[in-house]
């Protein structure tokens, strides 16, 4: 459904109007590049081949727990137009959404999926504003755009019209039963791209 804003109509939002996106829970990320554009590889006999911009965009989500330290990883892809991944916000002291075992159980579960690659600690400097729920440089949509930012400026060195799509798909996970079927889906992405929705 689109309403207007500023005179133009615009996609209304996918967030969950009353959920704060800054507290403890698993989210599955999805974040497309605009147009569904081919800037990261090809999917060959089912496994997918990262370009050198497919590199940054795998390089940099595990960067992400460096600038971002509550933060833990699930399961993660990166597929020829955009990238799933399971971000984990895991603050201490603050179990309003996800149960400090729940977590860890989830970790445990996606190390047998997938081995992860060691973040490679880099400052950060992060700017802070204010509503609701808190300081908004410390929930999902400011780890999504600080991702995003990352990839971008780094990619646009070797193509100069690399562009993410405005916006990324994100779905709470409720359960660890769901934690695992989004983990297995994530993994086995590059079997089934032929059959994936974003498929171009």
């Amino acid at each position: 459904m689109s309403e207007k804003y500023k005179n133009k109509y615009r996609i209304k939002s996918a967030r969950l109007p009353n959920w704060d996106y800054g507290s403890n829970g698993m989210y599955f990320i999805t974040i497309c590049t605009k147009n569904r554009e081919h800037f990261f590889g090809d999917v060959i006999d089912g496994k997918m081949q990262l370009n050198e911009i497919g590199n940054m965009a795998e390089k940099y989500w595990f960067e992400i727990p460096a600038h971002f330290p509550f933060v833990k990883l699930g399961a993660f892809v990166v597929m020829p137009n955009h990238i799933h991944g399971i971000v984990i916000i895991d603050k201490n002291g603050d179990d309003k959404t996800v149960d400090g075992a729940m977590v860890d159980d989830a970790m445990v579960e996606t190390q047998n999926f997938a081995s992860l690659l060691q973040p490679t600690p880099q400052p950060t400097a992060s700017s802070q504003s204010k509503n609701k729920f808190g300081p908004q440089s410390k929930n999902l949509a400011s780890i999504v755009r600080g991702y995003k930012i990352g990839v971008t400026k780094n990619a646009r060195k070797i193509r100069a019209d690399f562009q993410w799509q405005s916006r990324y798909y994100d779905h709470i996970i409720r359960n660890k039963y769901s934690f695992h079927n989004i983990s297995k889906y994530i993994i086995n992405n590059p079997l089934k791209w032929n059959e994936d929705k974003f498929y171009k």
